[in-house]
């Protein structure tokens, strides 16, 4: 449940955006996951379907063959399908094993400690865990699996993040959340019948993680134009051609629409894919994630009950990420001179003072300096950075201008969905989002606009532009 505000802002854009949205089709992304499937490292079969739970057992015997299954939920997924996936691994012939269930209450939380515990658990046993559940179940069953060496399978309970299919769980560990490395499942069952009765919330979740690969996408042409991180075409395209469709119908996936929720799903399940196949959260994953992890690693709503969910936070950083596009892709770059951008970068030393002031917590500080220091370009290169910059800006403009939603479309779409479109539904205030657009960038090595637009010296100046008068936030009280 949301916090509540004194001051809740009402839609940003009004249902306009959402009237402009074209609806999904009846061909929805199936053929794009069936396309992703030969390119997975570790998926063997994906099954999305209105009434699939009856297969799980067949299916999983076609993955693992006749080894034994340990069913692992929390008491709302058991309730929801795990009795039902009990019931299809028996009738297919599967041992099963007595299961492992989380307390329904409090909301279980992806820290590392979950997962030693599953761990040592299965570790008595020779089985293949099938988790039950969405997107902390399946991030400790998978990270469980990984560090026992063992493939694992999932059943779907709520299209709430793109997770399912990802390479990789995002497990906080000594309070710095990050994606730790670990393969992904090799069978995903996706029950549409199951998803589309799941708390309206969870939807909303997962179309906010989902949002975020629009900006997220304008990141990594940021990084490909400079020659960073170039961009793998056939990942690019599991995740950017089917994203408006999947985005479609918000009210839809806020109503529990069989279709809506579909598509909602499989664009959750194709971006997970390409994860998986890039081995990398950058297909999926931009500097609108930053702020997401960064309230998390602070802390920020984990008191609540239920939690304040990831894709409630991304789909926050998203308004943000793509409020500074459209600040940052109406600057003249060339005004900046190298030279003088060179003599006033900071040493190496100094930067690394820069990320600890901006991250007093101790245990966020230390990784965000490594991390900061991944991405660190010497003082003797910094010219020939922002010259690099000046020269790709007009393409990189003339490249993300197609790919990005405005911020008020963002918002729009979230309050469709039922998700918070405005950092205040959610207790942050101006001054701390002020604060977290400048931590963003410090948190992750992944290159961004956020770093590109450090690196010309503009960064602090475009983020203040939005909360000065006609600024993005400039109708929200800084004190």
């Amino acid at each position: 449940m949301l916090a509540s505000s004194a001051r809740i802002p009402p839609p940003l854009a009004g249902n306009e955006a959402h009237d402009r949205m074209e609806p999904p089709t009846q061909e929805t992304l199936v053929t794009a996951i069936a396309e992703a499937l030969p390119t997975a490292t570790d998926t063997r079969a994906v099954q999305i379907g209105r009434d699939v739970l009856p297969d799980v057992g067949t299916l999983f015997v076609g993955v693992f063959g006749a080894v034994p299954a340990l069913v692992v939920a929390d008491g709302h997924t058991w309730e929801a399908a795990g009795t039902r996936v009990v019931a299809s691994l028996v009738a297919a012939g599967v041992e099963v094993l007595d299961p492992f269930v989380f307390p329904a209450t409090p909301t279980l939380y992806a820290d590392y400690a979950e997962v030693v515990r599953l761990r040592e658990h299965a570790a008595t046993t020779d089985a293949v865990i099938v988790v039950v559940g969405s997107g902390t179940l399946n991030d400790i069953a998978k990270l469980a699996s990984g560090e026992l060496g063992r493939p694992y399978a999932v059943v779907g309970t709520a299209a709430s993040m793109d997770g399912y299919a990802a390479f990789g769980a995002s497990i906080t560990r000594d309070g710095f959340k990050i994606t730790r490395t670990c393969p992904a499942p090799a069978l995903i069952v996706a029950p549409l019948n199951v998803m589309a009765t799941a708390p309206a919330r969870l939807a909303a979740t997962g179309y906010g993680d989902l949002i975020e690969k629009v900006p997220a996408g304008a990141d990594w042409v940021v990084a490909d134009e400079l020659g960073i991180e170039p961009i793998d075409p056939g990942v690019w395209n599991l995740v950017q051609p089917p994203l408006r469709h999947a985005l479609a119908d918000p009210r839809g996936c806020a109503a529990g629409d069989v279709d809506a929720i579909r598509a909602l799903a499989e664009g959750l399940l194709s971006s997970g894919l390409a994860m998986q196949a890039h081995q990398s959260s950058r297909p999926a994953s931009g500097a609108g994630h930053n702020f997401s992890h960064q309230w998390e690693m602070e802390g920020h709503g984990l008191d609540w009950e239920p939690p304040l969910t990831h894709g409630i936070k991304v789909g926050l950083g998203t308004i943000a990420s793509c409020a500074l596009y459209e600040v940052a892709l109406g600057l003249d770059v060339s005004t900046v001179d190298p030279e003088a951008r060179a003599a006033a970068w900071l040493t190496p030393e100094a930067d690394e003072a820069r990320v600890r002031a901006l991250q007093p917590v101790p245990l966020i500080q230390e990784p965000a300096v490594e991390q900061s220091r991944l991405k660190y370009v010497s003082v003797a290169q910094a010219a020939d950075r922002v010259r690099a910059i000046q020269e790709a800006w007009p393409r990189i403009v003339a490249r993300v201008r197609p790919l990005l939603l405005t911020a008020d479309e963002v918002a729009d779409r979230l309050h469709a969905v039922g998700a918070a479109y405005h950092p205040s539904q959610v207790g942050i205030t101006a001054a701390r989002l002020r604060r977290t657009y400048l931590q963003a960038q410090t948190i992750r090595s992944r290159y961004t606009m956020f770093d590109a637009l450090y690196e010309l010296g503009l960064f602090e100046g475009c983020v203040d532009a939005l909360f000065a008068p006609g600024g993005y936030w400039s109708d929200w009280p800084t004190a």
